[in-house]
């Protein structure tokens, strides 16, 4: 094992021990910060609740609230000694109404309304919107869906300054809803002024994760990561999936991203709802295929938004996704403006440990792809795999340089704990999306002894270890420096 003269970063918590690994689920919890659990109290307890990364919504909010809340997760975080990480989701070209001339709206079937151009509709059915192109781009056949897609219509005619729709499906609209248009040909760029600069804010502020709404190729992807690159921010770039047009470019579209994300509110709007089961499927198969990390996100746990238990198909909805392979799932309004966001989180979780052992029963063997991982590295996480088995380990512990030898280890899906180890915080904070990876702060990954020392030590005080319990460690010498090609298995003394 290498003993190379750069010093590690000292722990930010010395003395202070993570959660016991047997209380929190291999899943990952992505949670919402919001007003319900804005307090740096309340963080605490989603993080000890098992909340292992946090969202900041742009569409909500302004820079100096979440560098409020970025402040306070950090806090948090280092009290209690857990690495979370920290996603800035931005909002992309949400497409809404505008103010309505009477709100709420009932919208009749049969009933017929005009989108009109600027901003201060004159009459109770005209429609205003904040896509100043839209008139002019919506043409006769193309569906228009409103509040989250419980109206529909269709649009029936069109002259200069308006577009004539009927109502197909009724129902309430109100002002600033959401406007979803599948199928039509728009425009607009999937990284808007205010993405720009939400992305520039993430990259000042030592981001670890930034999501890209709305994707349709794999330029969009590009696009964001040049704009962090530049700024020197080595973020990892999560693309949602949520238009009909990212389907058909899903594998290009993952092979460039970092992460993925099954956004299924939009895209359950975008594409039949009959499809939507199928089309999560199919994108955390890719996703898993290529070793990439995916979260499936939108009402999960919705009713804990008011009530302290989940509906049975909720519950249900959450163990298929860990079933199906996701990395993370993801609360939203239900830790951001819910009643009992601990709850969710406890909950998620939960259903997190009681589903993951069925896993071991489905024998989860998905070839994964690493063209962007050392191949000799590639090898020595596959030997790992077999050396575990055979020796019945009770620890891996991966020293790693940027994340990458942690990501492929967590896709081989055992449940021998493994334990993620860096010089970098910021390489640490990347790992908490990574299934069955816990990051830890403060171990000497240069000195090979001191390392085996200090995770002897820590797993003793965590209940992990005991005398004669065989330890696999994944690091890497000088011979080859972009690789981890060393393994060693160290027995407990």
């Amino acid at each position: 094992m290498s003993t190379a003269t750069t010093t590690h970063t000292p722990s930010r918590h010395p003395g202070v021990t993570i959660s016991p690994l047997s209380t929190r689920g291999r899943t990952k919890i992505v949670a919402t910060v919001g007003p319900a659990c804005r307090s740096i109290e309340m963080l605490t307890k989603l993080i000890r609740a098992g909340v292992s990364v946090f969202r900041l919504n742009t569409a909500h909010g302004n820079e100096q609230q979440r560098a409020e809340i970025l402040a306070d997760i950090r806090k948090a975080s280092a009290e209690i000694g857990i690495e979370v990480g920290v996603l800035v989701d931005l909002a992309g070209p949400k497409i809404r109404l505008g103010e309505l001339h009477t709100d709420p709206t009932n919208c009749e079937p049969g009933a017929i309304y005009r989108f009109v151009r600027g901003n201060n509709p004159q009459a109770a059915d005209e429609l205003t919107c904040t896509y100043a192109s839209l008139v002019s781009e919506l043409q006769v056949g193309d569906s228009v869906m409103l509040a989250d897609g419980t109206v529909s219509m269709v649009v029936v005619g069109k002259v200069n300054d308006e577009v004539r729709c009927r109502v197909v499906g009724g129902g309430i609209i109100r002002s600033r809803q959401g406007i979803n248009l599948p199928g039509a040909k728009l425009s607009v760029a999937s990284l808007t002024e205010a993405d720009m600069a939400n992305a520039l804010w993430a990259a000042k502020n030592d981001i670890d994760f930034v999501s890209l709404s709305f994707v349709r190729s794999p330029v969009n992807v590009l696009l964001l990561k040049e704009l962090l690159q530049s700024q020197g921010c080595k973020a990892w770039v999560i693309a949602k999936i949520e238009k009909p047009e990212a389907l058909l470019h899903l594998k290009e579209i993952v092979a460039v991203a970092d992460g993925v994300m099954v956004a299924r509110g939009d895209l359950g709007v975008e594409i039949d709802v009959a499809e939507i089961a199928v089309a999560q499927k199919r994108i955390v198969r890719e996703c898993q295929e290529q070793g990439k990390p995916v979260i499936v996100a939108t009402q999960m746990l919705d009713s804990m938004h008011h009530n302290r238990r989940p509906t049975r198909a909720e519950a249900t909805d959450v163990a298929n996704a860990i079933l199906d392979g996701a990395d993370a799932c993801m609360l939203s309004g239900e830790t951001a403006i819910g009643e009992f966001p601990v709850e969710a989180v406890e909950t998620m979780n939960r259903i997190a440990i009681a589903t993951e052992p069925l896993l071991k029963e489905m024998s989860y063997k998905t070839r994964v792809a690493h063209d962007d991982v050392h191949p000799i590295t590639a090898a020595v996480v596959r030997g790992t795999a077999v050396i575990v088995e055979q020796l019945g380990a009770k620890l891996v512990v991966v020293a790693t340089r940027g994340g990458g030898t942690c990501r492929l280890r967590s896709k081989q899906r055992d449940f021998v704990p493994t334990i993620g180890t860096s010089d970098s915080l910021a390489v640490l904070r990347l790992l908490t999306l990574f299934w069955g990876v816990t990051p830890l702060a403060g171990a000497p990954v240069h000195d090979g002894p001191a390392l085996r020392a200090f995770i002897d030590d820590w797993g003793r005080k965590q209940g992990l270890l005991q005398k004669g319990d065989c330890v696999v460690f994944v690091t890497g010498t000088n011979f080859y420096p972009l690789a981890q090609n060393l393994l060693v298995v160290h027995q407990v003394e």
